[in-house]
């Protein structure tokens, strides 16, 4: 799917609050761990199966450093 489409669905999916085509394709151009990347047309595309878990584990890392992308019910037992 296209980067664009790959920003909505993180914030569809309630993986990150907010996320940009822009900051995908920061990320694949600065992470080596980002999954592979395909160009169509003017499009860069990324395997939604592949970088699904990317961006789960990306979320996950950017919470521990910022209070606010932690789900609500963690913030709760932490208090």
């Amino acid at each position: 799917m296209t980067f664009r489409e790959a920003a909505r669905r993180v914030v569809a999916e309630e993986i990150a609050p907010s996320m940009t085509h822009q900051r995908i394709s920061q990320l694949a151009s600065t992470d080596d761990s980002f999954p592979p990347v395909q160009q169509i047309g003017r499009s860069k595309v990324v395997d939604w199966v592949k970088a699904r878990p990317y961006f789960v584990a990306h979320a996950a890392k950017a919470a521990q450093r910022d209070s606010r992308r932690r789900p609500s019910s963690e913030e709760s037992s932490n208090e």
